[in-house]
């Protein structure tokens, strides 16, 4: 059985969004889904499921997470193996110590070619980005509060929804899909 990393998009952001992680797990659970756990406010959930369906899952859980819970956002999901990749892709961990720096935006879908080129790399020094496929790495030293590299233009100019998380988050999610992946294993 699969395991998963649900990133909500926008959920528990200032006052806007607001969903209680015990009813986001009961929600996956009563859907079916196993070892359901939520990891901090931020709308991380980690589950295993029958499904190796993901759009499918996505498609379910937006629209449970609307009619149960009042809140519309994208439901991007990562198997264990692509949070490894995702982890193990980053071209600015070695270089910066400080996972504050650091974040990765997930993409709900491979941005085409046309949309790469949008991009404007020097849009806001001395903030850096490298596009690896369906995640978007985000070097940004000075914080990101000032930083012209937003979820919004990430989106405009990729044609994709996405949702940011900080360094720390990323490798735990990575952690805790790996540890379902093995307990979900056959003996």
């Amino acid at each position: 059985m699969p395991a998963y990393a649900a990133l909500l998009r926008a959920v528990n952001l200032g006052d806007t969004n607001k969903v209680a992680m015990p009813e986001v797990r009961s929600l996956f659970s009563e859907l079916g889904h196993e070892d359901v756990a939520t990891y901090v406010q931020s709308g991380n959930v980690v589950f295993r499921s029958g499904s190796r369906d993901t759009d499918a899952i996505s498609t379910e859980l937006e629209r449970a997470i609307e009619k149960r819970l009042g809140v519309e956002t994208a439901v991007i999901l990562r198997t264990a193996a692509e949070l490894r990749k995702a982890v193990d892709g980053n071209p600015y961990a070695r270089a910066e110590r400080d996972p504050k720096k650091l974040q990765v935006l997930f993409l709900d879908r491979r941005p085409s070619a046309q949309a790469k080129r949008a991009l404007d790399p020097d849009r806001s020094p001395p903030d850096r980005f490298e596009l690896r496929g369906r995640e978007l790495y985000l070097h940004r030293p000075a914080g990101s509060a000032r930083s012209k590299l937003t979820i919004a233009y990430f989106e405009r100019c990729l044609g994709a929804h996405g949702t940011v998380r900080n360094w720390r988050t990323v490798l735990k999610l990575a952690e805790l899909t790996a540890a379902l992946s093995r307990a979900g294993r056959p003996r």
